[in-house]
This record gives structure tokens, C-alpha cells and sequence, in this order.
């Protein structure tokens, strides 16, 4: 149990601590957290190195709660985070873990309204869980919140918040938080921009590498398939065809090119959703709330997806488009076979992308297999898929005229489980489902097109 963390008399994690991680089943720490927790609670800096999927939220919210139980205070902990769906995610954390002992924690990130956000921070909470963007525009014009007794300073995925040109909004935030606290730095990469800011952060912080070497976890299958560009799409459908019953994470390098191929797969009947940068907030987090209770089975996401977030039941990781950042490739497929669990990830390699695909390979050190596809059954997909991918153009078209001239609501345009306008055309024009003219093809696609309804 937990209980191996209580080290020695005085050193470990309490009562009340412990029972919150049992009643939350976690059974015996993980690496990272058996290296870092004692040497938080005795009070020293903590640089954290390890792998996605490794227990890194628990390493660091557990001496913390810790330290709120000693000594009360409102306004006691920051936590930094690169994206809006993994400060939300580690709020639930630290809440399910504080529960017992009442924490009370904001979460304040971008795309949400500022003035529902200034009350929640009026009234003190003890948590503070914030993209840098977001809390720069707090500090500058909300009035009374201030962090200048703050105790505490976690930066999650370090390396991210840096290389999303942050550093500014970093260092604003290190000049008017006080000297005198305790820094945690977690991240699954050791990057030359996070050794910097460790020597302007930390001091004298004790060092707790888990894994050094850029590393995958062992229970995962990785594969790739070359193939030619323009049947990409083919491919990915019959992959999701052949491992139908899976749940899935597609990884697009694009905005548009995650809601085209979501669109795409929708109109061939298959649950996908999108989850990228240029959604609602509402909508990001109704996206993923939809895919983690399972009534979508295939998430199509950008990078905003592939850092810390932890959705238990995801078999298969599909990078559809490959990283130009080999680290990149870490954090995507870490989605899948997290804590211990087993995974697949499938690596889409084109013509274009051999030379990023040997980069991925030198820096895990493995040489990937090629995962098995029957080339004759992919290409009996062509005719449906290209009707479809047809289908996802006209869509894309026309939920960039609406963006453009906005009437009345706005209209759930990233989840359109309805027909949108186009399908309605389809079906109600010649061709429609049993219509003449080819109706045949389009009976097929018919039932598919409406969606889960």
C-alpha cells in the first residue's frame, strides 16, 4: 500500500493522506513518486524526470496537501501548466485527494470568462492551477489577488510551458511571487531551456530522474506504415475498421486537418470527435468529457492533447500526421498503456516523412516493426472514403461561411451529431438514400451519416 511512503517517524505521508489514496486505489507509489515524495517533505526543491503516465501529479500534490495541513493558508500553492485540459485535469487531482480535508482549488486558463474567474479568486482558494497567459492577465487587472504569500511553485510539463514561448510570461510571474518557497519542477523531457530555468528558480533542488534516456514504456507496441500520401485517409479507416471495439487517439499537425478527418470519419459512420486549439472552451472539455465516458470512441486531436492527459481505456494512439518534433512522438503515444497498462501505437510514415520517422527512431533507440495491412482490402475502401472526404470538404466549407457571417447561436458545429446542412442535401436531393441514381452507394453510407442520434 501507499503506507511505504511513511519513510520514517515524522517523514512520511499522514493518516489522512493515505486513506485518500486508497479510497482513489492507488495501491503502492510509483517510481517517481517513492524518489520525490521524501525529499519533498523534507523540505527541499524537487526537479522531477519522468516518463508520461508515471504518477508525476500524485509526486507533487501529496507533500503539498501535506504542508496545507500543517499550516493553512489561502493563496498557498501555484500550479503552472502548458494546457487548459491538463490544469483541469490536475484540479481534479488535487481534489479528489484533499477532499477529506476540504482544498479548495481555481483553475484559471484562457477561454473562459475573466469575471467569473476574478470571484472565484476573491474568495481565496488555497490552489491555484493556471496556463501563464491567463494568470499575467490576473495579476495585471484583477484587483486584491496577489501571490506574495505563496508557499508553494509547481511547474507541470516545464518543458512545454517554455516551448510555447512562455518564457516571458514565466519570468513576469518568478519577479512578483516571493523568494522564500518551495519549487517543484516536473517534466518527461530535461530540455536546455528548462536546465535554465532551474538555475533561476530552484535552489539547491535534489534530482529525481526516473528515466534519463528519452523513453517509452515497455507494455507499449509501437508500429508504423508507409505508405503513399493521398491514401492516408483509406489507411486510417481501414485500421479503425480491422481494431473496431478499441478506443482511439488520432493525432493531427493541424487544427483543420483534425476536424476534416473527424468530419470524414463521421460520415462514415464511425464515433469521432475533435478536440483542438481552435474549439470553445466548453467545447474542448465537452469533447473530451464525451470521449473519456466513452459514448465517442476516436478522439482526432492536435498536440493541445498530448501532454499529461490521462484517459485510462485508450488502446490505440494513430499518429495520422507524424511530429516534426521527435519529443513530440513521447508525449502522443504516452496517452496509451499508462500506468502499467498495455497499448498500441501506429505511426503513419509517408513519402515525405522517412526522414522524421529515423529521427523518432534514433532518439527511442528501437527500430519500430511495420504493422501488418492487406493492401487489396484497403483499396476496395477508396470509392466510399473519397465520397466522404468530399462530403468533409463541402462541411468545412460551410462551417467557415458560418464562422464568417455568425447568426444567432453558435450552433454546436464541432459536434454536429445532427445532419448538418450538406448531409440534408444528400439525402433530400436525387441521390438521396433510396433515391434514384446511384442511391445504391449512398443507402450504405445512409444510416451512417445521422450520427449516433
Amino acid at each position: 500500500c501507499i503506507l511505504i511512503l511513511r519513510y520514517t517517524s515524522g517523514n512520511g505521508v499522514t493518516e489522512v493522506l493515505c486513506e485518500a489514496c486508497e479510497q482513489l486505489g492507488w495501491k503502492s507509489p510509483t517510481k517517481i513518486q517513492i524518489e520525490a515524495i521524501p525529499v519533498a517533505l523534507q523540505g527541499r526543491d524537487v526537479i522531477g524526470l519522468a516518463e508520461t503516465g508515471s504518477g508525476k501529479t500524485g509526486a507533487f500534490a501529496l507533500p503539498i496537501l501535506q504542508s496545507l495541513l500543517s499550516s493553512a493558508q489561502r493563496l498557498h500553492t501555484l500550479v503552472l501548466t502548458p494546457t487548459r485540459e491538463l490544469a483541469f485535469q490536475i484540479s481534479e487531482q488535487f481534489e479528489a485527494l484533499g477532499s477529506s480535508i476540504g482544498v479548495k482549488c481555481a483553475v484559471i486558463v484562457g477561454g473562459i470568462d475573466m469575471m467569473s474567474q476574478s470571484l472565484v479568486l476573491a474568495k481565496k482558494p488555497h490552489i491555484v492551477i493556471a496556463t501563464p497567459g491567463r494568470l499575467i492577465d490576473h495579476m495585471e487587472n484583477t484587483k486584491g489577488f496577489s501571490l506574495r504569500a505563496l508557499k508553494f511553485l509547481v511547474m507541470d510539463e516545464a518543458d512545454r510551458i517554455l516551448n510555447m514561448d512562455f518564457e516571458t510570461e514565466v519570468d513576469k510571474i518568478l519577479k512578483v511571487i516571493p523568494r522564500d518557497r518551495r519549487t517543484f519542477l516536473f517534466s518527461a523531457t530535461m530540455t536546455k531551456k528548462v536546465q535554465k530555468l532551474q538555475r533561476a528558480a530552484l535552489r539547491d533542488p535534489v534530482k529525481c530522474a526516473v528515466s534519463t534516456k528519452y523513453s517509452t514504456v515497455d507494455k507499449l507496441q509501437q508500429y508504423y506504415i508507409f505508405i503513399p500520401s493521398k491514401y492516408k485517409d483509406c489507411y486510417l479507416v481501414s485500421i479503425l475498421n480491422e481494431l473496431a471495439g478499441n478506443s482511439f487517439i488520432i493525432f493531427c499537425s493541424t487544427c483543420n486537418n483534425a476536424q476534416r478527418v473527424a468530419l470524414l470519419l463521421r460520415n462514415l459512420g464511425i464515433t469521432a470527435i475533435p478536440l483542438h486549439g481552435q474549439m470553445s472552451q466548453n467545447k474542448r472539455l465537452g469533447a473530451l468529457n464525451k470521449f473519456k465516458a466513452k459514448s465517442r470512441s476516436v478522439l482526432l486531436a492536435t498536440d493541445v492533447a498530448s501532454r499529461g492527459l490521462d484517459i485510462p481505456h485508450v488502446d490505440c494512439v494513430i499518429n495520422y500526421d507524424i511530429p516534426t518534433h521527435s519529443k513530440d512522438y513521447i508525449h502522443r503515444v504516452g496517452r496509451t498503456a499508462r500506468a502499467g497498462r498495455s497499448g498500441k501505437s501506429i505511426t503513419f510514415v509517408t513519402q515525405y516523412d522517412v526522414e522524421l520517422f529515423q529521427r523518432i527512431e534514433t532518439l527511442i533507440g528501437k527500430k519500430l516493426p511495420a504493422f501488418p495491412t492487406q493492401e487489396e482490402e484497403v483499396m476496395m475502401l477508396v470509392e466510399r472514403v473519397s465520397e466522404a472526404q468530399r462530403f468533409a470538404r463541402l462541411e468545412m466549407k460551410e462551417q467557415g461561411e458560418k464562422r464568417k457571417r455568425p447568426k444567432g447561436g453558435d450552433g454546436d458545429a464541432d459536434d454536429t451529431e445532427q445532419a448538418s446542412g450538406v448531409r440534408k442535401k444528400v439525402r433530400g436531393g436525387p441521390g438521396g438514400p433510396g433515391g434514384g441514381g446511384g442511391g445504391g452507394k449512398k443507402k450504405k453510407g445512409g444510416p451512417a451519416w445521422r450520427g449516433g442520434r
